[in-house]
C-alpha cells in the first residue's frame, strides 16, 4: 500500500521540476512512511511514498524495466491478491523476476499483456505506468474503487496523485471549486468522476486512462453486468461461502502484522471468524481483533431510530468464540471533539464531509491500531453486496425517484435546516442535481430479459449502492487509514462476490425477510447466536451530551471570527441559534450542521479555495 503521483509534459523536460515532484511526492508521507522515491525521464515523472506491506526489500519504488525500445516505469499503489499465480504464468512465458513483490508481477504483467493486465487482477488498486516505447502515461484503477486515483489534464500533459493534494502541490494546478462541487458535498451522492475541484477528475473505478500527445482517452474494462442466476438457494449459500473462504485466505497474506475491524454486526464478525479460523488451521497464528467504543457508551446506551443495541456485548461474543487477541478502543468525548483531531480527518480527506465524530473516532481508532498492525481486513460494503441497509426493506425508499438512501436519511432525521445561506441554497438547487444524478444512475442499470417489476427494482436499488453509495464510505476508509499508515482490505469488494451476489435475485438475498440473509447463512456454523439473530446496527456514533457541548464551545470560537470565507456559504444566524439549544438529544439534525461549518471552515484554512457560485 502506498501512495502514488506524477507529471507527464509532453512541451518540457521535468528534469528541471524535480523541485515539484518531490513536493508532490512529500504531500503522500503518511501513505507510505517506510520509503520514498522519484523518477523522471524527459516528459515524465513519477513519485512514490510506500508502506512496505509484502517484500519488504524488494519492492521499492518506482520500478522500471528497461526495454530494446525504452523504459516502461511504474508508481504502484494496494495489493493484487492473485499474484502468486500470475507471476507462476509470466515465468512460464519467459519474465525472469528480481524480486517476490507483487509491484514487479505488474509490472511485468504490463510487458507481457498492455493495459489488458487489468482485467487478469485480482485486487485493489491505483497504478500508473509510464511507457517509454510509447511515449504515453496509462493508470489504471480496480473494479470497485477501493484505492483513490485523481487526475487533472494541463495545456500539455497530465497530474496525478493518489490524491488531490498530490496534484494540488504542484504550481499548475487551480484550487477553484464551483457550484457542482460543492453539490458533491452537500448533495450526498458521489458522482463517478467527479473531484470537487474543478479541473480535477477521479479515474473511475474499472477503468484505464491514457495520456498521449494528441491527448487522453478511457477504457471501461469492467462494469456491473446483469446475468441470468441459475443456482438454487442452497447452490447459492454454498458459494457464497466458497468465495468467502477463498477471498479471506487471500487477503491474510501479508509479510507485516495484521488484524481484523470487529464492530459486532454479522459483516464484521462473519470476517474476522473466518480469518480466526484460517490462521488457526493455517498456521496456528491467533488473529487480533480491534473495536471502537465510547467511554459510558454501552453503561448508559439508548436505543434511537438507527441503532438498537451498543456494539461493545457483541464484539466481546465474537472475540471469545473465535478465541481472538481482542483489544476494545475506548475515546471520549475531549478526544473526538479536539480540533487538532478534526484538522488532521480534514487534512486526509481533502473534504469537509461533516460527518463529525464518526470520522473523529475512525481516524483514532485506526492510529490505535497502527501501534500493534500494519494491515486490517475491514467488513466494509457488505451491506451494499448482500443488502443490509434499512432502505432496502423501506416501501417509500423502494418506489424510486431518488436515491434511496436518502428517502432513509430523512426518514431518520428529519428534513435537515440547512446551514447554507438563502442565496447559496437557491444557486446550488440541490434537488434538481440530485434529479438529474439519480436518472443518469438508472440509466445505466441493464434489465433481465423476463424480470418482474419488483425485482427490476431491487436491482436498481441494489446498482445504486454499488455505484454510487459505497464509494463515499470506501473512500472515508482509505483516507482515514492510509493518515496514519494503516493498509485497510475490504474482502466483501472482491469482484468475484459482487457480480455472483448482485445477480442473485432479491428472493434470495432476502430468502427469510431479513437483511443479508445469504450471508449469514453462509457463515453461521463460525457466528455466535448473539450476532447471528442481531439486527443491523450502522457505525456508532457518540450519545455523551459532553461531545455536543464541545461542538457548541468550538462553533463559538469560529462565530468569533465573523471575517471568515465560511460565512459567504454559511448561515450564520443558524449558527447563533445552534449554539443555544441546551438539549442535545433534541438537536441531532443541528448536530450535522455544527460539524458540517466546522469542517468547512477549517477546510477553507488549510485549502484557501476559490469559491465560484455563479
Amino acid at each position: 500500500m502506498c501512495g502514488i503521483t506524477g507529471w507527464v509534459s509532453y512541451d518540457r523536460n521535468l528534469v528541471s521540476e524535480r523541485t515539484a515532484v518531490e513536493a508532490m511526492t512529500e504531500t503522500m508521507s503518511c501513505r507510505g512512511p517506510d520509503d520514498a522515491g522519484t523518477w523522471i525521464d524527459g516528459p515524465a515523472a513519477l513519485g512514490h511514498r510506500r508502506l512496505a506491506i509484502i517484500d519488504l526489500p524488494g519492492g521499492r519504488q518506482p520500478m522500471s524495466v528497461e526495454t530494446p525500445d525504452g523504459t516502461v516505469a511504474m508508481v504502484y499503489s494496494g495489493e493484487t491478491y492473485n499474484y502468486t499465480e500470475l507471476r507462476r504464468e509470466l515465468t512460464g512465458r519467459g519474465h525472469r523476476f528480481t524480486t517476490d513483490s507483487d509491484t514487479e508481477v505488474v509490472l511485468r504483467a504490463y510487458l507481457e499483456w498492455g493495459p489488458a493486465l487489468a482485467e487478469r487482477l485480482n485486487g485493489m488498486y491505483a497504478f500508473a505506468i509510464w511507457d517509454g516505447r510509447s511515449q504515453q502515461l496509462v493508470m489504471i484503477r480496480d473494479r470497485m474503487g477501493i484505492k483513490p486515483f485523481y487526475y487533472a489534464e494541463t495545456s500539455d500533459g497530465v497530474l496525478f496523485g493518489s490524491e488531490p493534494k498530490a496534484i494540488l502541490a504542484n504550481p499548475l494546478a487551480r484550487r477553484e471549486v464551483t457550484l457542482d462541487g460543492l453539490r458533491e458535498l452537500f448533495a450526498l451522492i458521489k458522482t463517478p468522476g467527479h473531484a470537487v475541484w474543478e479541473g480535477m477528475r477521479e479515474v473511475e473505478p474499472g477503468t484505464v486512462v491514457t495520456v498521449g500527445r494528441n491527448g487522453l482517452r478511457t477504457h471501461v474494462y469492467w462494469e456491473l453486468e446483469t446475468r441470468p442466476h441459475t443456482d438454487g438457494k442452497d447452490e447459492t449459500i454454498a458459494h457464497v461461502r466458497e468465495l468467502m473462504d477463498d477471498i479471506v485466505r487471500r487477503q491474510l497474506v501479508s509479510d507485516v502484522p495484521r488484524c481484523t475491524l470487529l464492530s459486532g454486526g454479522l459483516d464484521s464478525s462473519a470476517m474476522t471468524a473466518l480469518a480466526a479460523r484460517q490462521l488457526r488451521e493455517s498456521t496456528g497464528e491467533t488473529v487480533r481483533s480491534f473495536a471502537v467504543d465510547f467511554v459510558g457508551q454501552t453503561e448508559n446506551f439508548v436505543p434511537d431510530e438507527l441503532r438498537g443495541t451498543p456494539d461493545t456485548p457483541f464484539v466481546h461474543d465474537v472475540a471469545r468464540e473465535s478465541a481472538t487477541e481482542h483489544q476494545d478502543i475506548v475515546l471520549s468525548s475531549d478526544e473526538l471533539a479536539d480540533p487538532e483531531v478534526r484538522s488532521r480527518v480534514i487534512r486526509a480527506r481533502d473534504i469537509p464531509m461533516g460527518l463529525g465524530d464518526m470520522d473523529a473516532s475512525l481516524y483514532l481508532l485506526f492510529k490505535a491500531i497502527r501501534q500493534h498492525s500494519t494491515v486490517a481486513l475491514s467488513g466494509e460494503s457488505a451491506d451494499e453486496v448482500f443488502g443490509g441497509y434499512k432502505q432496502f426493506f423501506d416501501e417509500e425508499a423502494r418506489k424510486g425517484g431518488t436515491f434511496p438512501w436518502l428517502v432513509q436519511f430523512s426518514n431518520t432525521f428529519g428534513e435537515d435546516d440547512s446551514i447554507l445561506s438563502n442565496s447559496v441554497t437557491r444557486a446550488l438547487d440541490l434537488p434538481g442535481y440530485i434529479r438529474d444524478n439519480y436518472a443518469s444512475a438508472v440509466s445505466q442499470v441493464q434489465r433481465l430479459e423476463g424480470e418482474s417489476d419488483f425485482e427490476y427494482r431491487m436491482r436498481v436499488i441494489c446498482h445504486l449502492h454499488l455505484t454510487r453509495f459505497v464509494r463515499v464510505l470506501l473512500d472515508r476508509k482509505d483516507r482515514a487509514s492510509m493518515a496514519v499508515g494503516l493498509e485497510v482490505r475490504v474482502p466483501f469488494c472482491d469482484h468475484r462476490l459482487v457480480e455472483y451476489v448482485y445477480n442473485t435475485p432479491w428472493s434470495l438475498k432476502s430468502f427469510d425477510g431479513r437483511e443479508k440473509s445469504l450471508l449469514r447463512e453462509a457463515t453461521a456454523d463460525v457466528l455466535p447466536r448473539s450476532v447471528y439473530e442481531r439486527v443491523k446496527s450502522p457505525y456508532p456514533s457518540t450519545q455523551d451530551p459532553k461531545y455536543h457541548t464541545k461542538l457548541q464551545e468550538n462553533v463559538r470560537d469560529l462565530l468569533a471570527k465573523p471575517s471568515h470565507q465560511v460565512f459567504d456559504l454559511v448561515n450564520r444566524d443558524w449558527l447563533e441559534r445552534a449554539v443555544k439549544v441546551d438539549t442535545p438529544q433534541i438537536a441531532q439534525a443541528g448536530r450535522r450542521g455544527l460539524e458540517r461549518a466546522l469542517d468547512l471552515a477549517l477546510w477553507m484554512d488549510m485549502y484557501s479555495p476559490s469559491i465560484t457560485l455563479s
